[in-house]
C-alpha cells in the first residue's frame, strides 16, 4: 500500500507538471541571441524622441539613452514606432523590448513595469501671445468658454480632464498634437511636461507659458518593460545606476538643454 501510495504522488506529480506551462524566456535571452535590442518610441516628445520624416531617423535624449544601452550590450538597435495610446500595449503583445521614457503612472502599472527613473517631469499650461492676457493661473483656464487640447492616450489626455471639468476639452488622435491645435487657433490652451514646453516656446514665436503660481504633477519617468521579466527588469535598473555613477544621464540631459 505504501508504495502504492508513493507511486499515485509521483505520477500526480508528473501530471501537474506536464499541464503547467513553460516559464517564458526572458526579452534579455531574446536581445542576445537574436542581436538585436527592439525599443518602441513615439517620435513626437521633443526633445526626447523625434523623427525626421525625410529620413525616418531619430534624435533625441530617449535615442542617446537607447543607443548607449544597446552598444552596452554589444547589440544592434531598431526602433518601433508607436503612438501614446498604444505605447503599453506593445510592450505587453511583445512588438518591441522596451519603451523609451513615459511617466509612471497607476494606469499603465496594471499592465506593464517599470525601470527605474533617471529624470522626472512637471506639467505647465501654454497658450498664444495673442491670448496670454485672458489667463493668469490654472484657475483661469477651467471656465466654460476655454478649449484645452490633448493628445488620446497621454498622461497629459487624463490631467486635463482631472484639472478643467468646465473647460471643453480637444482630444486629437497621434499623429496630431495637442499643442498643434492651439497654434492652428482651434483650441486655447494645451497642457505638457517643461521639458517638451522649453522647446516649444523656443521653436514657435506665438507660444508662451501661462503664469501660473506653480508647476503640477511633478512625475517620475522610466521605461516601460514587461511586467513579469524580473530578469530583465533586473538588467535594465543595474545598468541605469551605473550610468548615474558614470554621469551619463547628467551629461545627456545637459547635451539637449534639460
Amino acid at each position: 500500500m505504501r508504495i502504492l501510495k508513493k507511486l499515485s504522488l509521483a505520477l500526480a506529480a508528473a501530471t501537474a507538471l506536464m499541464g503547467a506551462p513553460a516559464f517564458a524566456q526572458s526579452a534579455l535571452n531574446d536581445i542576445l541571441s537574436n542581436g538585436v535590442l527592439k525599443v518602441g518610441t513615439t517620435g513626437d516628445w521633443n526633445p526626447m524622441s523625434v523623427r525626421d520624416p525625410a529620413t525616418n531617423k531619430y534624435k533625441g535624449y530617449d535615442i542617446d539613452v537607447m543607443t548607449q544601452l544597446a552598444t552596452d550590450m554589444g547589440v544592434e538597435l531598431e526602433f518601433v514606432p508607436t503612438d501614446w495610446k498604444t505605447l503599453v500595449n506593445g510592450v505587453v503583445a511583445g512588438n518591441y523590448h522596451m519603451t523609451g521614457s513615459a511617466s509612471i503612472s497607476p494606469a499603465r502599472l496594471k499592465a506593464a513595469g517599470y525601470s527605474s527613473s533617471y529624470i522626472s517631469v512637471e506639467i505647465l499650461p501654454f497658450t498664444t501671445t495673442d491670448k496670454a492676457d485672458k489667463f493668469t493661473g490654472w484657475d483661469s483656464i477651467n471656465q466654460a468658454d476655454v478649449k484645452v487640447a490633448t493628445t488620446l492616450g497621454t498622461t497629459f489626455e487624463k490631467l486635463v480632464r482631472e484639472w478643467f471639468p468646465n473647460a471643453e476639452i480637444v482630444v486629437v488622435e497621434a499623429p496630431a498634437r495637442g499643442y498643434q491645435e492651439v497654434l492652428s487657433g482651434r483650441a486655447d490652451v494645451f497642457v505638457t511636461s517643461n521639458i517638451e514646453g522649453s522647446t516649444l516656446v523656443e521653436k514657435f514665436p506665438n507660444v508662451a507659458q501661462v503664469g501660473v503660481e506653480s508647476a503640477r504633477a511633478p512625475t517620475p519617468i522610466a521605461m516601460l518593460l514587461p511586467q513579469t521579466d524580473q530578469v530583465w527588469i533586473n538588467y535594465v535598473n543595474s545598468w541605469i545606476e551605473l550610468k548615474k555613477t558614470q554621469g551619463f544621464f547628467e551629461t545627456t540631459a545637459a547635451k539637449w538643454g534639460l
